[in-house]
C-alpha cells in the first residue's frame, strides 16, 4: 500500500486492480473560473470518480469546504464506493494542488491506504496515457468505510491567537508571497490581506520542481522544511481556505517529519474576523 506519492506509470501499472480506487479532487480558486465538475466530464483518468471538496464538507459551516463530521464522510465514501482496506489513488487537474487536501482528509479519518499521484493529470496525460470522459461508474465496495478521526489534528483560531504570545507551534503559510505579504487582495470577498502574526511564508510550490510539477526529493523537501525549522518543532499549516496547506501537509509526511496540525478556517476565517490581528509585509 502507498501512502504519500505514486508516479503514473505506477498508476498505469496498477490502475485495473480490483482494490485500487481513483478520484479527482480537483479544486480552483473563485478567481480562476474553471469548473472542476465539467472539465471532470470532459476528461479524466479511466475508472476515475469525482471527488468534490466542496460537496464532501460541512455544509452547516459558513467558510469554505470546512471538515465534515465522520458521519457524512462515511456516507460520502459508501456514494463513491471507497471501504476500508482499498488503496485510493487521489489527483487533480492542476497537477499538485487540492488533490493533498483529499488526501489530509481520508488520513484524518483514519484511512491511511492512500497516495496522491506525483504530477496529477498534466503529469498522465504528458506520459502518453488514455483519459475518458463521463461520470464514471460506481462499483459497491467489498467493505464499508468506516471513519476512525484524528481530532487533535487540528487547531483553531483562538489556539492561533495565543500562539502568538506562547510561540508554540511554527506556523507554516502556503499561500503566494504577495498574499502573504498583503501586497494584493485575496480571491474570496471581504477578506483583510495580510498574514497570522508570528507565522512563517512557506508557498506550496517551494515544494515542487518548477519544470515538471512533480514533488522534489524527500531530502530536498526536508531541506526546504529544516530551514524553516520544522525539523525541530510542532508546526501548524494553513493557507487561503485549508487546501493547500495540505500540500504542506504532504510533504511534512514525504520528508519524514512530526504530523502538523491543519488551520482549517485558514485565512477564510482569521481574514474575516476583526478580533484577529493581521501583519502585512
Amino acid at each position: 500500500m502507498s501512502h504519500t506519492l505514486v508516479s503514473v506509470n505506477w498508476l498505469n501499472e496498477h490502475l485495473y486492480d480490483s482494490n485500487i480506487i481513483v478520484l479527482d479532487a480537483s479544486y480552483h480558486l473563485p478567481t480562476v473560473q474553471r469548473d472542476p465538475d465539467m472539465e471532470f466530464v470532459e476528461q479524466h483518468i479511466p475508472r476515475a470518480l469525482r471527488f468534490d471538496i466542496d460537496e464532501i464538507s460541512d455544509q452547516e459551516s459558513e467558510l469554505p469546504h470546512m471538515l465534515s463530521s465522520a458521519e457524512d464522510f462515511d456516507a460520502a465514501m459508501q456514494d463513491l464506493g471507497v471501504g476500508n482496506g482499498m488503496q485510493v489513488v487521489i489527483y487533480d487537474s492542476v497537477g499538485l494542488f487540492s488533490a493533498a487536501r483529499a488526501w489530509w482528509m481520508f488520513r484524518y479519518f483514519g484511512h491511511y491506504e492512500v497516495a496522491v499521484l506525483d504530477g496529477g493529470l498534466p503529469a498522465w496525460i504528458a506520459a502518453g496515457y488514455a483519459t475518458e470522459s463521463g461520470r464514471g461508474k460506481v462499483q459497491p465496495p467489498p467493505y464499508p468505510f468506516k471513519s476512525k478521526k484524528h481530532p487533535d489534528w487540528t487547531i483553531t483560531a483562538e489556539h492561533l491567537k495565543e500562539n502568538i504570545t506562547s510561540n508554540e507551534y511554527l506556523v507554516l503559510d502556503a499561500r503566494a508571497k504577495p498574499r502573504f505579504r498583503g501586497d494584493v487582495a485575496e480571491p474570496r470577498p471581504g477578506m483583510r490581506s495580510g498574514h497570522i502574526p508570528q507565522s512563517t511564508s512557506m508557498p506550496f510550490t517551494e515544494l515542487l520542481d518548477s519544470q515538471t510539477g512533480l514533488f522534489k526529493s524527500a531530502n530536498e523537501v526536508r531541506e526546504r522544511f529544516g530551514q524553516a525549522g520544522a525539523d525541530n518543532r510542532p508546526v501548524v499549516v494553513t493557507c487561503g481556505s485549508g487546501v493547500t496547506a495540505c500540500v504542506l501537509a504532504l510533504g511534512l509526511e514525504v520528508a519524514g517529519l512530526t504530523e502538523p496540525k491543519l488551520y482549517d478556517g485558514s485565512w477564510s476565517e482569521w481574514g474575516s474576523r476583526d478580533d484577529l490581528p493581521v501583519e502585512t509585509g
